[in-house]
């Protein structure tokens, strides 16, 4: 167990890119997904996005295993009981320090792996019609309580940022925060970011070569008039979020 440093002196290396990466690639795609759920103009892209939020969450399982000390779960998940601890501090304005996440960030945060999948996987039987209305039920309620999840989240953030007197957003984007020299991770593994960043962004490229512009006519009633490529349906896989 990771032992909270009470006196951090300067900023080190905690996030590795691919956590970073990960992270705010989430971010944008989880919202982009929730704002386009509802319309059928924008559905290619809700799918596209819904879709990768499953494969970042199946890279964060796998870095969450194999990854940097402070990406592993092993690193960052307590029990309840270190939840709680850390709350009660945070009630008394003395929160512990961490150098990685804090016991309550990690609960939110495997909290909102879980429910990002639940949400997929349920949002593709939707999708295909795999099943009856209960399925699109768990997977707008999964989705909402996500929402929910990453709201606490943020509030958790902000309040943890004042109480630290530390810049919890802007570490996730330098990667560091406060912490001994000691206990810094020596690798940034820049070259993994790269190829999920490439990845992602190379599936987009592909989804939406094919796409018909956001307000273009709609597809004459006669459907054989206008019938979507193989590879178009092909590049849009069925997996809504939101």
């Amino acid at each position: 167990m990771e032992a909270p440093s009470s006196s951090p002196q300067r900023p080190i290396l905690v996030w590795d890119v691919p956590v970073r990466v990960f992270h705010w690639l989430l971010v944008a795609s989880f919202a982009g997904a929730w704002f386009t759920a509802e319309s059928e103009r924008w559905r290619l892209i809700h799918v596209t996005l819904g879709y990768t939020v499953g494969g970042l969450v199946a890279f964060r399982v796998l870095w969450g295993l194999f990854g940097t000390r402070y990406a592993r779960f092993a690193g960052f998940v307590r029990g309840p009981r270190a939840v709680w601890t850390y709350l009660r501090s945070m009630w008394q304005r003395s929160p512990e320090h961490h150098t990685g996440h804090n016991p309550a960030g990690a609960a939110a945060i495997v909290a909102m792996l879980v429910l990002a999948g639940v949400t997929v996987g349920f949002g593709y039987a939707t999708y295909n019609d795999l099943g009856g209305e209960w399925l699109a039920r768990v997977h707008d309620t999964a989705a909402n309580l996500m929402l929910a999840v990453i709201g606490v989240h943020v509030a958790g953030v902000v309040l943890g940022s004042w109480l630290h007197r530390e810049n919890l957003v802007g570490a996730m984007v330098t990667g560091r925060k406060l912490g001994r020299a000691s206990d810094a991770i020596r690798r940034g593994w820049g070259a993994i970011a790269a190829v999920l960043l490439a990845a992602v962004l190379g599936y987009w490229a592909l989804a939406w070569r094919d796409a018909p512009a956001p307000g273009s006519a709609a597809a004459p009633p006669n459907a054989e008039a206008q019938q979507p490529s193989e590879h178009s349906r092909a590049a849009a896989p069925p997996v809504p979020l939101g």
